[in-house]
């Protein structure tokens, strides 16, 4: 089984990382994809990385926005090959 494509580094007790995991479900509901969630703290990197610009959604390790997820940029982007 393939990596999931989408990551979303997130933060406990973060409002819009809830919102973020809401929306990424429903992308992922839409596409049969999968993520991984990560929390920012359980990692030095990130945190220096991302500090308190979470959430941040990554797909095929790349930075694809951050803050809000932008559903249907996200469900287009997925529609291209890795």
């Amino acid at each position: 089984m393939q990596e999931p494509r989408l990551t979303l580094i997130t933060r406990p007790g973060c409002h819009l990382c809830e919102a973020a995991k809401e929306a990424v479900d429903r992308v992922v509901a839409a596409t049969g994809d999968r993520y991984v969630e990560i929390d920012v703290e359980s990692d030095l990197e990130l945190e220096r990385e991302y500090g308190e610009r979470v959430p941040v959604v990554l797909l095929d390790g790349r930075e694809h926005g951050y803050w809000r997820v932008e559903e249907a940029r996200l469900l287009a982007d997925l529609a291209q090959p890795r």
